[in-house]
C-alpha cells in the first residue's frame, strides 16, 4: 500500500463524512473522484474504511455519497434522536414519518429501471400517496407480515394516520404549519427534516430533490431495498 493512496482515500472518506462534494464537476475534489474511479488501491481502501465505519458509499451522476448503515450509532440517528429532529414524541409517530419518507421516495422514483425522477412534489400528493399505500398494504398484511409484531406495527401506523384530520388551523396557518395535529402537518414535518438534511429544496410549496437525494433513492432501489420495500411489493 502506498502512503499517497492511503492519504487520498482518507481525504475522500473525510469529505464524505463532512458532507463535502466529491465529484468530477467539483474543482476542489475532481482529482479525488478520478483517483477513486481509476486507482484500484484508492478505491479498495476507501470502500474498506467505509465498511469498517458501517457506511454505505455509492456513486450518482459522477459524484460520491455516503450514508450510515443499519444500526450505525456514530454516524446515524437513534430513534430518540430522530424523534427530536423531526419533532414527534412517540415511536408510532416516528414510524409514520418513516412511512411518509418511503412514499416521498416512491413518488419521485419510477421503479422500472429507467431512473426517471419527477421535477418536484407537493405535500398534498404525498397525503394521497400515503392514503393509497396504507390501504393497499393493510389489505394484504396478513399474508406478507413475517410475525405479529410486524403486522401490529403497520396497523398502528394506519390507526395514527386515519385518526388525523386532513389539516388543522385556519387561514394562513393552514399553509405554513408543520405539526402533529393533521396529515398535512405530519407530511410537512417530514419534508422539513429532509430539507434540513440537505436532501431537498422547498420553494412556494414545491419540494425539489437535490442530487444527493436522487443518488440515495437510486441506491435504495438498486442495492438495498429492505423489509419495507418487500412489504409494499407484497413479498413475504
Amino acid at each position: 500500500m502506498e502512503d499517497k493512496n492511503l492519504s487520498k482515500a482518507l481525504e475522500i472518506v473525510s469529505r464524505l463524512l463532512t458532507g463535502e462534494e466529491v465529484g468530477r464537476d467539483d474543482k476542489g475534489s475532481a482529482g479525488l473522484y478520478d483517483e477513486y474511479v481509476n486507482n484500484g488501491e484508492v478505491y479498495d481502501i476507501t470502500v474498506e474504511i467505509c465498511r469498517k465505519l458501517n457506511l454505505l458509499v455509492f456513486e450518482h451522476e459522477n459524484s460520491l455519497y455516503a450514508c450510515a448503515g443499519e444500526n450505525n450509532r456514530v454516524f446515524g440517528y437513534t430513534n430518540d434522536e430522530m424523534k427530536k429532529e423531526i419533532g414527534v414524541r412517540l415511536n408510532r409517530e416516528l414510524f409514520l414519518c418513516y412511512f411518509i419518507i418511503y412514499n416521498i421516495i416512491t413518488r419521485f422514483y419510477n421503479d422500472t429501471g429507467s431512473y426517471t425522477f419527477a421535477e418536484y412534489i407537493k405535500a398534498e400528493e404525498v397525503i394521497h400517496a400515503v392514503d393509497g399505500s396504507l390501504s393497499s398494504v393493510k389489505s394484504g398484511l396478513s399474508v406478507v407480515a413475517l410475525n405479529e409484531v410486524e403486522e401490529h406495527s403497520f396497523k398502528t401506523i394506519a390507526l395514527v394516520w386515519e385518526d388525523l384530520p386532513m389539516m388543522s388551523g385556519s387561514g394562513e396557518d393552514v399553509a405554513v404549519r408543520a405539526a402533529r395535529g393533521s396529515k398535512l402537518g405530519f407530511v410537512k414535518m417530514t419534508f422539513n427534516f429532509l430539507v434540513k438534511q440537505g436532501l431537498m429544496l422547498e420553494q412556494e410549496g414545491r419540494y425539489y430533490p437535490k442530487k444527493r437525494f436522487r443518488g440515495m433513492v437510486e441506491h435504495y432501489f438498486k442495492d438495498y431495498k429492505g423489509r419495507l420495500y418487500e412489504i409494499m411489493k407484497g413479498e413475504a
